[in-house]
């Protein structure tokens, strides 16, 4: 325990002076008691000495010693659980995220879903962005600065095609810190490539409408992100019964792949969730798993000397009501 006015504990210096006199008092107490015994004027004591008659001063000698102390405005390590890791948010740009079966539309839709993810996360988890179409790129690398999160949300805009798989990748890279290169072409049908690390306390939320249209293979990928400890959540965003999208003059038509998304949260050991659930974002967050850490922290703890203070000195003036009706 350290002191930021050290200088204060001088004042516990008054406490054995007050030892000394209340000592004093009783033998003066006691002394004058004899004497009018010797003179007749009281019957003289042959009762043993009460002890419990020392319990009130006591109590209030260790109330006036906490407050004392507490002038110095103590300070003590203190160990705070926290909750750590690292979210990457994989955005699905395709030109199919334009459409409107999500009002105003799943692109929008999802960015709505975000922001309120953002919200509620605290600021030990460092939360990143991944924007992915025909390729991917890491749009925010993980950070605690919140407005630079959310700015990178706000630049997304939906253009080509859709590949899941290439996002998976890139949202890995952001949380090894470094760009990951994957063997897509492994005799076993699984991804291969350099030696990835453990991440058990990274998760990456997949908001997408599912429709992979390019290599490579997004359930592939899904096992390389299990082999490395990231789980995926990913957030449905569309209907499965679809809609018809113009591009360039031409009518597309798009829906909700939920299969595929299904296959990568339960590759992942994640879950999947429908963005048509209000609260798919709030699952989400109570979900994900990540580490439970206990930081130290130099904490002033003025405040419990005070407390402990008071209650002391409630408990002194209560137990010399119950013996003498009053408080000294």
């Amino acid at each position: 325990m350290t002191f930021t006015w050290p200088l204060m504990l001088f004042a516990l210096l008054a406490v054995p002076v007050l030892v000394v006199a209340y000592r004093a008092q009783l033998r003066k107490r006691e002394l004058g008691r004899a004497r009018l015994a010797a003179e007749g004027l009281v019957a003289a004591s042959t009762a043993r000495p009460d002890r419990w008659r020392h319990v009130a001063p006591l109590l209030l000698l260790a109330a006036l010693t906490l407050l004392l102390v507490s002038l110095a405005r103590p300070a003590a390590t203190v160990a705070e659980p926290r909750r750590e890791g690292t979210v990457i948010l994989a955005f699905d740009v395709s030109t199919s995220m334009a459409a409107k079966d999500l009002s105003p539309t799943r692109l929008d839709a999802a960015k709505a879903a975000a922001r309120a993810f953002v919200a509620k996360q605290p600021s030990t988890i460092r939360l990143g962005v991944v924007a992915f179409g025909d390729s991917a790129v890491i749009a925010q690398q993980p950070t605690n600065n919140r407005a630079e999160v959310l700015a990178a949300i706000e630049r997304l805009t939906p253009q080509g095609g859709t590949a899941l798989g290439r996002g998976i990748v890139s949202s890995i890279s952001a949380i090894a810190g470094k760009p990951i290169s994957v063997d897509e072409t492994g005799e076993d049908g699984s991804a291969g490539g350099e030696d990835l690390g453990y991440y058990g306390s990274a998760a990456v939320v997949l908001l997408s409408d599912g429709e992979n249209t390019t290599d490579p293979d997004p359930l592939v990928l899904a096992q390389l992100a299990s082999t490395a400890g990231v789980r995926i959540y990913p957030i449905g965003l569309g209907s499965p019964q679809g809609t018809v999208l113009e591009v360039d003059g031409f009518q597309v038509a798009t829906r909700l792949d939920e299969a595929t998304l299904k296959q990568i949260a339960e590759t992942t050991d994640g879950a999947y969730y429908a963005a048509s659930d209000t609260a798919a974002l709030s699952k989400v967050y109570t979900d994900i798993d990540l580490t439970w850490t206990a930081r130290t922290e130099e904490r002033e703890i003025t405040s419990w000397f005070a407390a402990a203070a008071a209650l002391l000195l409630l408990l002194g003036a209560g137990v010399s009501v119950v013996r003498s009706g009053r408080v000294v």
